[in-house]
């Protein structure tokens, strides 16, 4: 697949997640989150990393509530003042005063002794605009979370964090290229399903429906 197949998949599931009404995201939305807190990488982990949804995105934002509800630390990606094209995390509670970056994105604003970095986080939750069953997915384009989180390609032990997608079921495709720089994901969560991958591994994903 090339660059120009890659990007019109972009504009087609962009279009589509625009498309819906917000009852209808907020619907799927609340049934993703719903499904995501029965897994138990959500139930282990205790310093969680979310996004402000953007451009149709699935929308955590009653994720994060039940989590700080849970006694949970929740954080959201902030462009790294050091480092160009990377992340870092900063607290995040459903009262805090945001700025838009650069980008015009919501960030915290928070003193900069309370930033995290992603090897002190337990859970990643990164948006996705597309994927298919093997947990190759597509992002935006920017490449901020697979160069945050490249240093996972090199480790064999202590990967932290975890790393969950979020997508929409009518997300996912027949098949992605896996790129040699692309982060793999622990799983994939839709309104519908719950994909369970194997890091490194070539087996097909477990496809867990639930209840």
């Amino acid at each position: 697949m090339n660059q120009t197949e890659r990007n019109q998949i972009r504009r087609t599931m962009r279009r589509q997640r625009r498309a819906l009404s917000e009852r209808e995201r907020q619907r799927r939305s609340d049934a993703l989150v719903m499904r995501l807190m029965r897994t138990p990488m959500f139930r282990r982990s205790r310093h969680i990393a979310l996004y402000i949804s953007n451009d149709g995105e699935v929308d955590l934002q009653a994720l994060a509530e039940r989590a700080c509800q849970m006694g949970k630390c929740c954080y959201l990606p902030v462009l790294s003042p050091l480092f160009h094209n990377r992340l870092w995390f900063a607290p995040y509670r459903p009262d805090t005063r945001m700025v838009p970056n650069r980008f015009g994105i919501p960030e915290p604003k928070v003193a900069y002794s309370a930033i995290r970095r992603a090897w002190t986080l337990d859970l990643v939750l990164a948006p996705l605009v597309a994927f298919d069953a093997g947990g190759n997915r597509l992002g935006m384009g920017g490449g901020f979370y697979d160069r945050t989180f490249a240093y996972l390609n090199r480790r064999q032990r202590w990967r932290k964090p975890h790393i969950l997608g979020t997508a929409f079921e009518f997300q996912r495709v027949g098949m992605l290229p896996c790129e040699s720089w692309d982060v793999p994901m622990n799983g994939i969560v839709t309104e519908t399903r719950f994909y369970g991958l194997e890091r490194g591994a070539d087996a097909n994903p477990a496809d867990t429906r639930g209840p």
